[in-house]
């Protein structure tokens, strides 16, 4: 009975393994948080991976079969044999009376295995479950799963509290397995190599893409602030009122609703409410500390999907849709104040627009850009180069008294100066052009992650703000 074959040991814990998890267990486990994207187990490691497990103790005679049969182990079998299955297993012992807890633990197991095999194949297929290859690319594809994981585990979350344990350790799985595709995209660097016998070679050597390396980690740190910025709302002053009324699990009484009034375009997102008193000057302080910082990290994350978006190419779809004139697009007022003057100022021209609407600033980018891009196009014709994607080279050997030149110079610094004044506003549809149109998986990526960021952060920063005006009008009314 000494001799079994190594196969046998899977069937100590006294029960049959299905030929998946067998598989997967074969293989150590990594402590790395990048996972290969190559098969279905190295997802199942992603998301499986586990400091504690249900798995029992070492079995009884009374676990097993009653009859004998190879793969049943005998009672002589010694202590140490028995750690070193569980070892190789990835698991820890646990009393002998957590039957049900194992079968709760392999049955989640089996499920997140399924739903990594779905997200899989979403991905190979490129979302075309027909199979007949009329799916959108991988950037596309990956651009999309970081978004809806996003709108999963972030879309119901609209208070300042710690993340829901299930969906941090969701969030943190499946953006483990879709930010290790990065980590084969690389490009190489011929580097010089002295022999032992003096002889130099050139060799070439790999490294991680220049704008991942540098963005990646930023966006991960980013993320990890992010957590740790609700995690810090575990114990607070304030809390939150369902359709004016506070919830019935509070201690607090009073709801503050009925003296702050929500504006109608916000009537999804709970009220808080604060104290009769409002808050301690340690609460308005940590406040207004996370809000610096969830500030920070908005800008950062802005910062680096606007280099993303500025780095992708510009689709022959928007080119073409250009308009001939760039003076039509914008308008005749705004084309003669950036003609007109001599030093341009964006941010009085936008003063006197005066813009009423998130869609009205939204309708004005879109316009600024193309006539930007329509001008820009005009100042390098003269070079007769057939591709859009040598304008950024062109505009170099451009005369800068053109007035094409410096119309599309204007024009960019008041699409600037725009979006700063307006930071919650929507793509526009040049960004959404280039997302759709884009086959860099690294840029897609970069640009999708920063995105969702973004938006945390600025959710943060409006929730905290929310906090404050309610306890400046509780405390004014005082």
């Amino acid at each position: 009975m000494e001799n079994l074959s190594n196969s046998d040991e899977n069937y100590d814990l006294g029960y049959q393994p299905s030929p998946s998890f067998v598989d997967q267990n074969d293989q150590s486990i990594p402590e790395t948080p990048g996972y290969s994207t190559l098969s279905g187990e190295s997802f199942v490691y992603g998301r499986t991976c586990s400091e504690t497990s249900a798995f029992s103790d070492p079995i009884d005679d009374h676990s097993c079969c009653s009859k004998a049969s190879p793969s049943h182990w005998p009672p002589t079998r010694s202590m140490a044999q028995n750690q070193a299955v569980l070892s190789r297993l990835g698991t820890k012992q646990r009393g002998s009376n957590e039957d049900e807890k194992q079968l709760d633990y392999l049955e989640s197991l089996e499920l997140e295995l399924e739903m990594m095999k779905e997200r899989f194949a979403k991905l190979l297929l490129g979302e075309d479950m027909s199979g007949s290859g009329k799916g959108v690319c991988t950037a596309v594809t990956i651009s999309n799963a970081i978004t809806n994981l996003y709108a999963t585990v972030f879309g119901q979350n609209l208070r300042l509290e710690p993340l829901n344990p299930e969906k941090k350790a969701l969030w943190k799985r499946e953006m483990d397995c879709l930010l290790s595709v990065c980590d084969y995209i690389v490009e190489f660097n011929s580097k010089s190599q002295n022999l032992s016998n003096g002889t130099a070679l050139e060799v070439m050597k790999s490294r991680p893409r220049s704008d991942i390396y540098v963005n990646l980690p930023a966006l991960r740190k980013l993320d990890a602030m992010l957590i740790e910025i609700l995690d810090s709302f575990e114990d607070r002053e304030f809390w939150y009122a369902e359709d004016g009324s506070v919830s019935s699990n509070s201690s607090r009484t009073g709801s503050f609703r009925r003296v702050v009034k929500r504006n109608d375009e916000k009537w999804w997102v709970p009220v808080p409410c604060v104290p009769p008193c409002g808050l301690s000057e340690k609460a308005r302080k940590h406040l207004r500390h996370k809000r610096d910082c969830a500030n920070q990290i908005h800008k950062a994350a802005m910062a680096i999907n606007s280099g993303v978006l500025a780095e992708m190419e510009i689709p022959d779809s928007y080119v073409a849709s250009l308009p001939k004139s760039g003076r039509a697009s914008i308008g005749e007022s705004i084309y003669r104040f950036m003609l007109g003057t001599e030093k341009f100022c964006p941010d009085y021209l936008l003063d006197c627009l005066s813009i009423a609407s998130e869609h009205e600033a939204l309708q004005l980018a879109d316009s600024v850009e193309a006539s930007m891009y329509t001008w820009r196009r005009k100042a390098c014709i003269k070079h007769s180069k057939p591709s859009w994607g040598m304008v950024k080279e062109l505009m170099s050997d451009v005369d800068l008294s053109d007035k094409n030149h410096i119309l599309a110079e204007r024009a960019e610094s008041l699409l600037f100066a725009l979006k700063q004044r307006y930071p919650e506003l929507s793509q526009t549809s040049l960004d959404t052009c280039k997302i759709q149109h884009n086959r860099d998986v690294g840029q897609a990526i970069l640009e999708s992650y920063s995105r969702v960021l973004e938006g945390l952060a600025f959710n943060i920063v409006a929730w905290i703000e929310d906090v404050f005006f309610v306890d400046r009008a509780v405390t004014s009314q005082e």
